[in-house]
């Protein structure tokens, strides 16, 4: 386990969450409920799911509660800057959460959705998965409406090349 408390989780998944914020303002407005195609997730319920498992599935199981997940549709927030809220808030509450965690809490087994018990550092870990494949989803998403999205670590793949020995 790399961390000793939820404050040193916390450190490494507020750098995540910057860079998802980061790609979500891309997303331009009257874009927000566009979807690839029929059945596939929007741009706002992509956030709104992020929002609602953060808080609401893994919030709740590092807490040995039961998921509360309420899915991820228009219900939640809809509007450019409800949707955008609704992640912030969501992401404020389990922030609490998370901070509270000792490293004994850390090393306890929760219950996943699925019924896998496991330690809560690495259901926490799972979060952050879970973020990175929604996130490389509005990636594809934006580049699919040729959207110029912002370069992940500060570089492009073009400028990587350009700074590497060939």
């Amino acid at each position: 386990m790399d961390y000793q408390d939820g404050t040193d989780y916390l450190r490494y998944f507020e750098n995540v969450r910057t860079r998802t914020e980061r790609v979500i303002d891309s997303i331009p407005a009257e874009q927000l409920d566009w979807r690839p195609a029929d059945g596939m997730f929007s741009f706002a319920d992509l956030i709104r799911h992020l929002g609602a498992t953060e808080r609401w599935m893994f919030g709740e199981n590092v807490q040995s509660q039961p998921s509360r997940y309420p899915g991820h549709g228009p219900e939640l927030a809809d509007g450019y800057p409800e949707v955008r809220n609704y992640l912030k808030t969501m992401h404020a509450q389990t922030v609490q959460i998370i901070q509270q965690l000792s490293a004994e809490d850390l090393a306890k087994r929760c219950v996943t959705p699925g019924g896998s018990p496991l330690p809560v550092w690495k259901w926490l870990r799972s979060m952050i998965e879970h973020e990175v494949h929604h996130r490389g989803q509005i990636y594809l998403m934006l580049r699919l409406l040729n959207v110029t999205t912002p370069p992940l670590y500060g570089l492009t793949s073009e400028e990587v090349k350009a700074n590497s020995i060939n």
